[in-house]
């Protein structure tokens, strides 16, 4: 039986390397371990990547810096970051840039692993879902539905993460509807998310960036105060 995901841990201190690798590969995964963040990016190119576990604060280029690397080049691999910071503004910063979670430092494994387990999880359903070939325009871009892919008006595929696509998912499968975070976390599978953090949030702004024509006047995903997100497929 082959291993059930490959994770790829970025961190510049040894002893977290070695623990996080030695756990993983006793709970049946395949793991590959990287210093720095120039490493990473070899790894990343050479081998297929299931969920990068990237420590934010790292000498040279940092983990915020790898994951909006990653996520433009390899939108299906799953990204956790790993923060020492007291504050929120890494997480915030981090989820901009296209982190699917983030666990904060000292952690145990064990927490470790079921956030890796539960962004498999979405990601797998994302990858997996079967709903023939139903392309929707959005705004500025197409979504296909059966082929989890986002592309432009020339054809070419816009990178997004299994995250962005559950929550664009569930917006145009629910046209004119006003969604509440909560409501697009369930449909999305991620229950386990909080729906009052700023997640949901952040995914909107960074959709809106790539789908329409002016992101600061966003005519295709609009906020309905106090009641959520709502697709528009007109953009009317």
């Amino acid at each position: 039986m082959g291993p059930k995901a490959t994770i790829l841990i970025v961190d510049d201190e040894p002893d977290v390397r070695e623990v996080l690798e030695e756990y993983f590969i006793a709970q049946g995964y395949a793991a590959l371990c990287a210093a720095s963040a120039s490493d990473a990016r070899e790894m990343a190119a050479e081998h297929p990547i299931d969920v990068a576990l990237l420590d934010i604060s790292m000498p040279g280029e940092d983990g915020l810096s790898l994951a909006r690397h990653l996520r433009e080049r390899y939108a299906r691999i799953a990204i956790v970051m790993l923060t020492s910071a007291s504050t929120v503004v890494d997480r915030i910063i981090g989820l901009e840039m296209g982190a699917d979670d983030y666990v904060a430092k000292p952690f145990d494994p064990r927490e470790l692993l079921a956030r890796v387990k539960s962004v498999l999880r979405r990601t797998s359903l994302a990858a997996s879902a079967d709903l023939g070939a139903a392309r929707v325009r959005v705004g500025r871009c197409v979504l296909d539905l059966g082929a989890h892919r986002l592309t432009d008006d020339e054809a070419n595929e816009v990178p997004m993460s299994p995250l962005e696509f559950d929550l664009l998912k569930a917006l145009v499968e629910n046209p004119n509807r006003a969604l509440s975070r909560e409501r697009i976390l369930n449909l999305g599978q991620q229950r386990d998310l909080d729906p009052f953090d700023r997640s949901v949030d952040l995914r909107v702004m960074r959709l809106r960036k790539k789908i329409e024509p002016d992101p600061e006047h966003p005519r295709f995903i609009r906020t309905v105060r106090n009641a959520g997100y709502i697709f528009v497929p007109g953009g009317e």
